[in-house]
């Protein structure tokens, strides 16, 4: 069994910060809950990392828990709600 390593980018661990200010400013708690949801996530790519489809020249995985996307090698952990042409801006500005 091949097990990768996962390394967060700066950008990323923001998005994640981004997510929790985001849902605790909708319900105390709720943020912490999002971040450990997320992270799990993060945690199953050294698995299951390169099976998921490609969107904007990323595999994308969707988080389990929260409308929220991985874009990795891990580039992005994105709100889904956005709009797909903040996506892929924010995802060419990362790639480069």
């Amino acid at each position: 069994m091949r097990v990768r390593a996962v390394i967060v980018l700066d950008e990323a661990a923001d998005d994640l910060e981004a997510g929790r200010a985001f849902y605790d400013s909708r319900e105390q708690d709720v943020g912490d809950y999002f971040l450990d949801c997320l992270l799990a996530d993060l945690e199953s790519l050294r698995l299951y990392a390169g099976i998921h489809r490609i969107q904007f020249g990323f595999h994308r995985m969707l988080a389990r828990r929260f409308p929220f996307a991985i874009y990795y090698d891990v580039a992005a952990i994105l709100d889904m709600r956005r709009n797909p042409a903040w996506i892929r801006k924010e995802l060419s500005e990362r790639k480069s």
